[in-house]
């Protein structure tokens, strides 16, 4: 995001619903058209539309609200390593690791161990407290996800999310500048995901990430923003 300051752009980090900084859902919901619906709230206040840019879940929504908005809502859409039909197995994956740790972590380290675990393509930061924009130390003197629980909850599948056909249907209403940022090692964009959603949206830009997986910002950050960049650059070079 500071790199993205840093040339000139005006940047809106936005926490989704239950996440981050944000509140949680009094009732648990986190569907699609809940979430797309806060990306408008923030779009209505601004004096232009602006380039909407989500991973996983994000990406989702903004695809939703993109295919679904009666007005044009975006300048341009980037999609983050997520595609409409999405490999299910690779889904499962990552909604096992997230529903494994919902008692949380006893250390820094814990926690680190676990997504080394997982994700053993990633370098192991020398500094664990980095971890710390992700994790939450409660009372307990635990560690847990930023993230209400309840997301995972059966029914709502939101991360990544499995609402195929919803978001077959948006894609295809898509008629404005898109970009595709994929990590060629994803658990859950593959070769024909990809090619569905471009038969969707044609004029479709592919970036690909290798050896990245689903977490292409994390995994592999200087390509991600080389990609991203030069999209940006393309569509707002006065920016």
């Amino acid at each position: 995001m500071r790199r993205l300051v840093s040339r000139g752009y005006h940047v809106i980090n936005l926490d989704a619903r239950g996440h981050g900084e944000s509140a949680w859902a009094p009732d648990g919901r986190y569907g699609l058209p809940l979430l797309s619906q806060d990306i408008k709230c923030v779009i209505d206040t601004l004096p232009s539309k602006p380039a909407l840019v989500g991973a996983s879940m994000g990406g989702a929504a903004s695809l939703y609200l993109v295919g679904n908005s009666e007005e044009p809502v975006a300048s341009a859409l980037v999609l983050v390593d997520i595609v409409p039909s999405i490999n299910l197995t690779g889904a499962a994956k990552i909604q096992a690791f997230m529903r494994a740790h919902e008692d949380g972590f006893a250390s820094l380290e814990n926690a680190a161990e676990a997504i080394r675990e997982y994700n053993p393509r990633r370098p192991r930061p020398k500094d664990n407290s980095g971890l710390l924009k992700n994790l939450r130390l409660r009372p307990d003197g635990r560690f847990y996800w930023h993230w209400d629980p309840r997301v995972m909850s059966a029914g709502t599948d939101v991360e990544p999310p499995l609402w195929a056909e919803q978001l077959m249907a948006a894609a295809n209403q898509v008629h404005i500048p898109t970009l595709l940022i994929r990590g060629l090692e994803s658990d859950v964009v593959t070769d024909e995901g990809v090619a569905d959603l471009q038969h969707r949206i044609p004029t479709l830009e592919i970036f690909n990430v290798p050896n990245a997986g689903h977490m292409v910002a994390g995994d592999k950050n200087d390509a991600f923003n080389q990609g991203l960049f030069d999209f940006l650059q393309r569509q707002f070079p006065s920016a």
